[in-house]
């Protein structure tokens, strides 16, 4: 379990991450909870992530085997 946890109240971005951190994986992830501290920094990362989505150059099938291979090699468990 992580040091920190989320803010005790959560911006409306944070509850909006939470939501889709909770539909697209099941739980709300330790980073995304720590993130949620800094809005700012919380919208920076959603940038990022959105970015990465959108992105249509590589097959969709292709870009989640390299995700789980990256996932894999650094350890997470998800």
């Amino acid at each position: 379990m992580a040091r920190m946890d989320g803010p005790a109240k959560p911006g409306l971005l944070a509850r909006v991450a939470y939501w889709m951190c909770r539909r697209r994986i099941g739980r709300v992830v330790a980073p995304i909870r720590i993130h949620a501290h800094h809005p700012r920094l919380l919208r920076g990362l959603a940038g990022m992530e959105m970015a990465q989505e959108a992105a249509k150059s590589v097959d969709p099938l292709l870009k989640a085997l390299v995700q789980l291979l990256a996932a894999q090699r650094i350890g997470c468990p998800f």
